[in-house]
């Protein structure tokens, strides 16, 4: 029965996870499109940034409605919405005649992406067997890296294609013009497909039993475990939402008594460190991270497909891992990792040096006034803030924003594998432990009858960080330059490693009952 049991929950936990490949894929396929809406919309850095954090805000905003939204509808419910929301968005960013038309196809994108990064993880950990739970939970990381993976495969797929041009399909499908609207525009099929999936998924147990519906729990509970263990599984959950008191009372108010101050900690802190270390920059902007590095826009793209191949590696041994490890190894671990990679970054760029000699600026595209660059010839300089105020000086703000790439890679004087291996250690660190362990953490920290709404708290917290490092990643590099926003993720990530060392406990193989006896004072 166990195996059956097994089969069924992993079955349904897969089916819903999708929801996490449709924000991975949504929210990573922008890294793709930049280079090109740039100088089509001539955008600045901050509408650069805006570009990519416009999914983020919504997102924000849709994490603090859905988890009681769910907790009031059900969690099947809000899900179909959000697969409805991520078709609609992919479909109308495509057609996206201008800048704000497409800011606002990101914003209707956002609040699937809200909806789901809440409700799915919830869902799955509502369903699934404490001594499965941080893996079923997990799944929903994995589909999230599967679909940054898959966007960044297709970003590059679509751009080589393009490049081909012909008069076959390709040429029809007209994907060496449009190619960044069928970056954004094939989302919608894995969308229609999602929202189609989640008719053969049951309604949430623990939900049925806060609407007072034990018998539909019963039955759900008996296909994950068996009869005789749903019979336990419902009296230890009915015990629970007996103790915290009566459905119709449970409000955001709740989340500030003093018997919860110890989970809500942990579940802030957890939830600005996963963010405030930069993985959304890296995720969301690392073709221009790679072309900084001096590679060319072709390579920088085949490289963003390996940041997505190592994103997947190690969430699948971080599933392999958490509940057997445990989360909290997981978490030290990698953080620390995070921090060593990030340092290893602000010394590679700190490290490199800008020189145009004769030959480098003959190399550089006709567009270029080779003529204005020649009294820079065989000057040196140490940082790419340096180099880019001489080159300002020399062509213009204007001229630096459309042949950046060309510049730097002609002029730089750096081991780009040093970046390489520094983004790629970042992926591989976040991946096996910020990633998925802190949605499993989210799912198992609180309360049953409060999951929902304190879920869409901590996850409000996360999704406004990661706004707002998204926003203002071209910007601090405009400002800070390469070297100094990489030494400042680094260092905010030491000063998390600190912070979780100390507050963050160990929940694996637990109910979700005896944890919240454990951490909620009553």
């Amino acid at each position: 029965m166990l195996q059956a049991g097994t089969g069924y929950v992993a079955r349904i936990s897969l089916i819903v996870a999708l929801g996490g490949f449709l924000m991975g894929f949504d929210a990573s396929v922008i890294s793709g499109v930049l280079p090109f809406i740039k100088p089509e919309f001539a955008l600045s850095q901050l509408q650069l940034g805006w570009a990519v954090a416009s999914l983020t805000l919504t997102a924000t905003l849709a994490m603090m409605v859905s988890g009681p939204l769910a907790d009031r509808f059900g969690r099947r419910p809000v899900l179909h919405g959000a697969a409805l929301l991520f078709a609609v968005s992919a479909l109308v960013s495509a057609a996206a005649p201008g800048f704000a038309v497409l800011v606002i196809a990101r914003l209707l994108g956002g609040l699937g992406v809200g909806a789901a990064l809440v409700v799915a993880p919830m869902y799955i950990a509502e369903i699934s067997p404490a001594q499965l739970r941080g893996r079923m939970v997990s799944f929903n990381q994995l589909n999230i890296v599967l679909g940054i993976s898959a966007a960044f495969f297709s970003n590059y797929l679509i751009l080589r294609i393009g490049q081909a041009g012909g008069a076959g399909w390709a040429g029809a499908l007209h994907l060496g013009a449009w190619n960044w609207r069928w970056m954004l525009g094939i989302e919608a099929l894995p969308a229609v497909g999602y929202f189609a999936a989640l008719y053969s998924v049951p309604e949430s147990p623990r939900w049925l039993l806060m609407r007072g519906q034990a018998g539909r729990a019963r039955a759900v509970l008996a296909r994950v475990s068996g009869a005789a263990q749903a019979a336990i599984d419902v009296q230890g959950i009915e015990a629970s939402l007996a103790g915290e008191g009566s459905y119709a009372q449970a409000s955001l108010r709740e989340l500030w008594r003093p018997a919860m101050r110890l989970v809500l900690a942990i579940g802030i802190t957890v939830a600005i460190l996963q963010q405030i270390t930069g993985i959304n920059s890296v995720f969301f902007y690392a073709p221009m991270i790679f072309e900084q590095s001096g590679i060319g826009r072709d390579a920088a793209f085949m490289q963003a497909v390996l940041v997505g191949l190592v994103n997947l590696a190690f969430t699948v041994l971080a599933i392999g891992l958490i509940d057997r490890l445990g989360r909290r190894p997981l978490l030290i671990a990698g953080v620390a990792g995070v921090a060593a990679c990030m340092l290893l970054l602000a010394y590679g760029f700190g490290a490199a040096s800008y020189l145009l000699d004769a030959n480098a600026i003959a190399s550089l595209p006709a567009q270029v006034d080779h003529a204005a660059l020649a009294p820079l010839a065989g000057h040196s300089y140490d940082s790419d803030l340096a180099f880019r105020r001489a080159i300002e000086a020399a062509l213009g703000a204007s001229a630096w924003q459309d042949h950046q790439s060309a510049l730097v890679s002609a002029a730089i004087r750096m081991n780009p594998t040093l970046v390489l291996a520094g983004v790629l250690g970042f992926v591989a660190s976040f991946a096996i432990s910020l990633g998925p362990v802190m949605w499993v953490l989210f799912s198992e920290l609180f309360p049953n009858r409060i999951r929902g709404i304190a879920i869409s708290f901590v996850g409000l917290v996360n999704s406004a960080v990661s706004f707002l490092v998204q926003l203002l990643f071209p910007w601090e590099l405009d400002r800070l330059g390469n070297a100094g926003t990489f030494l400042l993720y680094g260092l905010l990530a030491v000063a998390g490693l600190l912070v979780v060392a100390r507050l963050v406990p160990e929940t694996k193989g637990r109910s979700l009952e005896e944890i919240e006896c454990e951490l909620v004072s009553r």
